[in-house]
């Protein structure tokens, strides 16, 4: 991206896969997720080299340094190269505690909930006995 072209902070943030959506990380700018400075960033804010924000996301709390301007997202290993993450080591190990509950995958864990279908049937053949 050339050094006179303007990116918005919601699309940067998208960009680097910091949010699955660009919706998403609109909405965490305009509720104050999203810091720089200690002051809130709207969406439209203007991203410069060399900022640093402070991103508030379900899984965690991350420090960042903006290495580059990405307007597109790419994938994964592509996008950490625009950013340097400068979270604290202690930052990092309070998040891991809680990021397997953020990814919910739909699927029942198994001997947790209702029974399958085959379990019902097991139980059932177990009562007629």
């Amino acid at each position: 991206m050339e050094a006179n072209e303007k990116l918005r902070a919601d699309k940067y943030l998208w960009a680097i896969r910091l949010f699955k959506t660009r919706a998403l990380a609109a909405e965490a700018c305009d509720k104050g997720k999203v810091r720089m400075d200690g002051s809130p960033v709207k969406a439209a804010k203007t991203m410069h080299v060399g900022d640093e924000l402070e991103v508030r996301t379900e899984a965690r709390r991350w420090l960042i340094k903006v290495t580059g301007l990405l307007s597109n997202r790419v994938q994964y290993t592509e996008a950490i190269k625009y950013y340097i993450d400068i979270t604290p080591a202690a930052d990092e190990n309070q998040a891991l505690q809680y990021q397997p509950s953020s990814f919910h995958t739909g699927k029942r864990q198994s001997k947790i909930g209702r029974p399958t279908k085959k379990e019902r049937r097991d139980l059932d053949n177990l009562l007629d006995e």
